[in-house]
């Protein structure tokens, strides 16, 4: 079984760092990063949207967890 946790991030210009320092944290237990943004020629997006698939059950939970703490992070979770 694998976790896919989507992360939508509100503020993305003042949190990203806080969120890339949480991922970076639990890299080993991540087997697939996608990034999308909510693209602008013109400046940096606002908002962010995260896919990863962790097939660790446990990690994903504390991975979670930890992002929660963040204000402005959004988290919903699929498993297969």
């Amino acid at each position: 079984m694998t976790t896919i946790i989507g992360i939508g991030i509100e503020n993305r210009k003042e949190i990203a760092a806080k969120v890339q320092e949480i991922l970076t944290e639990f890299g080993c237990d991540i087997k697939t990063r996608l990034g999308l943004n909510d693209y602008k020629e013109t400046e940096c997006s606002y908002k962010g949207l995260i896919l990863l698939d962790v097939p660790n059950r446990e990690q994903a939970v504390l991975l979670e967890n930890k992002l929660k703490e963040i204000s402005s992070v959004i988290i919903k979770e699929m498993e297969f």
